[in-house]
């Protein structure tokens, strides 16, 4: 039987502590040889793109998700919307099909947690929030997690969005929230960045670079974004997801296109340092950037979270799509 998990069917079943946990523990496998590398595919359509992700652990799980900026605004919908298709990795029997919209927003968070944890300072306590949507709401308290934040910075091209993320963010996690009209005065005063944009120029230079800053870069998951100037990554430690991704999509693909760096400059992938074969922060005044594509590593690990309590509880609906075949 195949289990149908719909978008509230997920909620009630994941948390973004389950998402940190199991999301470290898969780049772990990662990497120390246990997951096989995930795989890509993008496919662009006239508004927007289709992402095809497929990783393989304990299970089988393959993500068709499009992004498609403008839902929002002149549709009522999400940006992000998808399925996850997951199969036993032993019979290839299908076992769940799970809308992907939440999954995909707490793993992506999980992320940039895991990658602050072991790159951002320990004492870090201000952290600016730039792309005040799903994302930004999701990372702020994703970090929290890891760090103890007293103040946050939110600063969106549009004031609005900026204004609802602080009213909401500020009550939900009793901390200070407020709105940053100046990225410049933002960055400056703080410890941690999140940029969490659809931009397709840099947003963040080396004039915002300072000692002991940690930036998660988000947005950049096709090879038209690009939210961070090379020379602010040749300028800093680069730790991509995963490097064959990051070059081709990340904000290390434009980097390497300025000629600025090449895929052997950076620091480690975050593999790397979650199994400490390569260092994290050393000291108070490294830079790290952390170069967020997102991987099929992250779907497959918080997939797996959901399927199995959703078989636990009962939850979601049993479908029979395979017929028994007599040899």
């Amino acid at each position: 039987m195949t289990r149908i998990l719909t978008a509230a069917d997920v909620a009630a079943l994941l948390t973004i502590d389950d998402c940190i946990a199991a999301v470290e523990t898969a780049f772990r496998d990662f990497g120390e040889g246990r997951i096989a590398p995930p795989q890509t595919l993008g496919v662009h359509a006239k508004h927007g793109t289709f992402h095809v992700k497929a990783a393989a652990a304990d299970i089988f799980a393959a993500k068709i998700n499009a992004n498609f900026p403008d839902n929002p605004r002149q549709h009522g919908l999400p940006t992000i919307q998808g399925l996850i298709v997951v199969m036993d990795v032993e019979r290839g029997t299908p076992l769940g099909i799970l809308d992907s919209t939440l999954i995909t927003t707490l793993r992506t968070a999980a992320a940039t947690a895991v990658a602050a944890k072991h790159l951002a300072r320990n004492d870090s306590r201000t952290m600016t929030i730039i792309g005040c949507g799903i994302q930004g709401r999701a990372h702020t308290e994703a970090l929290l997690r890891v760090r103890t934040i007293a103040k946050v910075f939110a600063y969106d091209a549009d004031p609005a969005a900026a204004a609802r993320f602080t009213n909401e963010m500020s009550q939900r996690l009793g901390i200070e929230v407020v709105i940053s009209d100046s990225i410049e005065i933002a960055v400056a005063q703080s410890d941690i960045v999140i940029t969490c944009t659809p931009a397709r120029s840099p947003i963040l230079g080396i004039e915002h670079r300072h000692d002991g800053l940690f930036i998660g870069a988000v947005g950049a998951d096709n090879p038209e974004k690009n939210e961070l100037a090379p020379a602010l990554l040749a300028q800093s430690r680069v730790v991509p997801d995963i490097l064959d991704q990051a070059a081709v999509m990340g904000d290390l693909h434009h980097a390497i296109a300025a000629g600025v760096m090449t895929r052997d400059d950076i620091h480690g992938e975050l593999a790397d340092i979650v199994c400490d074969r390569v260092p994290g922060r050393r000291d108070n005044d490294e830079v790290f950037i952390f170069d967020s594509t997102g991987t099929a590593l992250q779907d497959v690990a918080t997939a797996s979270i959901a399927l199995t309590r959703a078989v636990e509880r009962g939850a979601g609906v049993e479908i029979k799509f395979t017929q028994s075949h007599s040899a």
